[in-house]
């Protein structure tokens, strides 16, 4: 249990112990510094604890947001400071120097929990100070200053800007207008309840597998219901973050559940969709496919561009001034964000036309909608890395070299290229690696199934992208190389499925496209979480990128389509357990050590 230790005189009438202990502390009182320097020694090193000053006057939602944020190691508000674990040493020193000192650090301030805060401030410790909005949170020095408090505090709703804040404060025209206004209840109620946000996570998942087995009857009515289901799914979806928000239960484990059953909940439907126009007599699986190829890799320039511009400087670029001045214009907002097809108005779309129309139509509509979103976003992303005067860091060479997810191969041939990379253009680097992928995916789509000319493309792939990542992905337009990487790979396997022209070869290409993507996401996830990418080993058992492709070109000449088909389901089954097994182990075994809590509020994907 978390430990509160409230400072200085008891003032009467205050409901800070209650509401402290309603937070989940267990309370102690300490009259001065000695006594709390005492107490705070007594704790154990392995839990949360925090100094609050035994006048503080303020919301109990200020509090919350002040002392059980789980992301941050060290946390402020007016009055109160909180550590974890990992920050308790730091804690400890500053509060051992200000007693030491009789309040030396800052003179003039009276809470000692505000003097614990400023000598941590001082040794540059990075303490986390939550917006507060309207909420107050306050060390009143007077009666008529604690009078004056209590009535700010009673002039707004504590309740009404915690279930505000619930809602992510970016997302899209759909989930902002037609599923937070009620989600957000929804969220309370499960939170009132007892409920997690992984527990609400799970049931989304479920819930969206039950409307891919309802889209697989084929029937008019398993789409209607499959297509209610999938809205029931994004609510669910919606209401996890926004528990995380209200109850503030942040988590390693949490984020990444979350982001990983977003895409099992759409390509599972997919795979549900196919299923059912399979049963009506028509084949949609390159389109499912193609779907979720297209999904992927835009997904993958939004990792890497993100990645890419991290932490780069000197943001000069036109375009991205040009886009400051349309957020102004209201309108232009939600236009913008809605053509991007985030992923509140394609699944809606995907739910309406599920149940109106046929997967075919719905698929079609799917690729379009995609298609124009990625054209949108990624010539925009082009302009400013165009016009934009940076300078990338090492840190972003490294993520885009590890999204690249370059195996043995191609990590062997960019030791002899090195040299010759260096003596190239800026933009030779994505330029090699889109020429590269472009080749084997055209020989695969224009030749004949069997032929040669798709492992020949193939092998020299495996030097392009060699030439590709041989040298620091700094450029301005090198965080293209790893969704090249991706649609190379992807279209690969997807056109010599389609071209054994046999009985299941798609629907393996689906699942060994969706076994390697999964070990995509994870990467991204990884970093995203400062975790560093998954281990050596790993990407090397699986071939890396360039391995897979040349080794899949290699099985379609030297098989028949029916035995083509039965490698590619081996494949996927054996990609799948690997990355499957070693990302659950990584990321439980994350959770049970309390490694940093994550929550994304970025776009929505």
């Amino acid at each position: 249990m978390p430990t509160a230790i409230l400072t200085g005189q008891p003032v009467p009438g205050s409901s800070i112990e209650s509401e402290l202990r309603s937070l989940g502390f267990d309370v102690h009182l300490a009259a001065g510094a000695a006594e709390t320097e005492t107490l705070l020694a007594r704790v154990p090193g392995e839990e949360r604890v925090a100094v609050v000053d035994a006048r503080f006057v303020g919301h109990p939602h200020a509090l919350r947001l002040g002392l059980t944020d789980p992301r941050f190691p060290l946390a402020a508000i007016p009055g109160a400071v909180t550590a974890q674990p990992a920050a308790r040493q730091t804690l400890t020193r500053a509060m051992a120097r200000e007693n030491s000192t009789g309040g030396g650090t800052a003179v003039d301030v009276d809470s000692l929990a505000d003097r614990i805060t400023a000598a941590l401030d001082a040794d540059g410790a990075g303490v986390h100070r939550p917006e507060l909005g309207s909420l107050v949170a306050a060390v009143p020095a007077d009666p008529q200053a604690r009078n004056e408090a209590r009535q700010a505090v009673a002039a707004v709703d504590d309740e009404a800007v915690r279930l505000k804040s619930a809602v992510k404060a970016r997302d899209g025209f759909v989930t902002t207008h037609f599923i937070s206004p009620y989600s957000r209840y929804i969220a309370r109620w499960c939170a009132r309840r007892g409920l997690t946000p992984n527990q609400v996570t799970t049931a989304s998942l479920i819930t969206a597998l039950i409307a891919a087995g309802c889209a697989a009857t084929g029937t008019r009515g398993g789409f209607v219901a499959a297509g209610v289901l999938l809205i029931a799914s994004f609510v669910l979806d919606c209401t996890d973050g926004q528990l995380a928000r209200y109850s503030l239960q942040y988590s390693t484990l949490g984020a990444w559940l979350d982001a990983t059953f977003d895409r099992a909940k759409e390509y599972a439907y997919y795979a549900g969709l196919a299923l059912g126009a399979a049963r009506g007599g028509d084949d949609v699986w390159a389109l499912a496919l193609g779907a979720m190829v297209l999904q992927t890799c835009r997904h993958v320039v939004d990792f890497s561009f993100n990645e890419a511009n991290h932490d780069a400087s000197a943001n000069t670029s036109p375009t991205a001034a040009l886009s400051d001045k349309l957020d102004s214009v209201g309108w232009t907002v939600w236009l913008r964000r809605m053509i991007v097809l985030p992923i509140g108005e394609r699944w809606a779309m995907i739910a309406v036309l599920t149940a109106l129309t046929t997967p075919r139509i719905t698929f079609y509509a799917l690729l379009i909608g995609c298609a124009f979103a990625a054209t949108y976003t990624t010539a925009g992303r082009v302009l400013r890395s165009l016009t934009r005067k940076a300078t990338r860091t090492d840190r972003a060479a490294k993520a885009l070299a590890d999204l690249a997810d370059s195996g043995p191969l191609a990590e062997a041939g960019a030791k002899g290229l090195r040299t010759a990379a260096r003596r190239l253009p800026g933009f030779a680097t994505p330029a090699v690696a889109l020429l590269g992928g472009a080749a084997v995916v055209a020989t695969a789509a224009l030749t004949d199934f069997g032929g040669p000319w798709p492992l020949v493309a193939a092998l020299g792939y495996v030097l392009t992208s060699a030439l590709a990542v041989a040298r620091p992905l700094k450029g301005a337009l090198d965080w293209l190389v790893p969704p090249f990487f991706r649609a190379a790979e992807y279209l690969t396997v997807l056109f010599l499925a389609a071209k054994a022209d046999v009985n299941g070869a798609l629907p393996a290409a689906f699942g060994l496209v969706a076994a390697v993507a999964y070990h995509h996401y994870d990467t991204v996830y990884r970093i995203r979480g400062d975790a560093g990418a998954p281990p050596q080993w790993l990407v090397r058992t699986v071939g890396g990128h360039e391995g897979r492709t040349l080794v899949i070109t290699l099985l379609a000449v030297l098989l028949t389509a029916a035995q083509f088909k039965v490698a590619l389901t081996v494949l996927a089954v054996v990609v799948a357990l690997v990355v499957l097994v070693e990302s659950i182990r990584f990321w439980v075994a994350a959770h049970q050590v309390g490694a940093p809590a994550v929550h994304d509020e970025g776009e929505p994907a």
